[in-house]
């Protein structure tokens, strides 16, 4: 028999205008990976680190699919995982061991995006990890950190080897896992994590045609790239691509901002 689906009443009124906001672009968020493929039934999580000295923030209901995630329905945890405001869902400790890690250790790391989609876990398993094959993979190429696989991350002592491997970087490759970015904020994450799907995508595209059909590009051609997508992709994430992804889901379905 299958589970009621459990509602929550409106909470906009007992959070603080700037929470709200990043409710709704992370609710916005779960909905575009929902809308691209991204998602994982309901495993796989995004968060956003709320405003205030109690680094509490925000992550998905494991009830919930990507699909029906509202701003209202994000659970707001501690540093411990534990639910700060009355909610009727549950988290997910896995979500919670690599988000609090990050969100902790770094002080510009207000969103953190992590997915499983088959591109990513492709390259993760692949030895060379991401190529400097398109465009899309060295603009933000030179952003990839690299952590290895240690099981299903319920281990709290990982945290601290995630935030070593990760380092000043903005994106993650987790080996034989999947991808992970960090952002300012819940646009520029979701920017940094658009592109290295792309990337990976683009990959396991080429390479099914054999290596040795490759067209490797020019040599400093993709230094030159990663300069480019260092300096420019925050800036077209925050001015131009995610006020046109929320104009997108507003289009598709306006209900995530409940």
């Amino acid at each position: 028999m299958a589970t009621a689906f459990k509602t929550v009443d409106n909470v906009q009124d007992q959070v603080s205008p700037e929470e709200w906001a990043i409710r709704v672009d992370l609710a916005a968020a779960y909905r575009l990976v929902a809308h691209y493929g991204w998602d994982d039934l309901i495993f796989t999580h995004l968060s956003a680190r709320v405003p205030g000295p109690e680094h509490h923030f925000l992550i998905n209901p494991y009830q919930l699919m990507f699909e029906e995630i509202t701003a209202s329905s994000l659970v707001k945890i501690d540093v411990e995982g534990k639910p700060v405001m009355p909610t009727p869902y549950i988290t997910n400790a896995a979500g919670f061991t690599i988000h609090s890690a990050l969100h902790m250790a770094r002080d510009d790391a207000f969103a953190v995006m992590h997915l499983h989609t088959p591109a990513g876990q492709a390259v993760a398993a692949q030895a060379e990890g991401l190529m400097p094959l398109t465009q899309t993979a060295m603009l933000i190429r030179d952003e990839v950190a690299y952590h290895e696989f240690e099981g299903v991350a319920l281990d709290l002592e990982e945290r601290e080897r995630l935030v070593e491997d990760l380092g000043t970087k903005d994106a993650m490759i987790l080996r034989n896992h999947g991808t992970l970015t960090v952002g300012k904020n819940v646009g520029q994450c979701f920017i940094k994590m658009y592109f290295l799907e792309r990337a990976c995508e683009a990959q396991i595209m080429a390479l099914s045609g054999g290596v040795a059909n490759l067209y490797h590009p020019p040599q400093g051609s993709p230094e030159k790239t990663a300069g480019q997508g260092k300096n420019g992709l925050d800036v077209v994430a925050d001015r131009l691509a995610w006020p046109a992804l929320l104009r997108k889901m507003d289009r598709l379905d306006p209900s995530f901002r409940n």
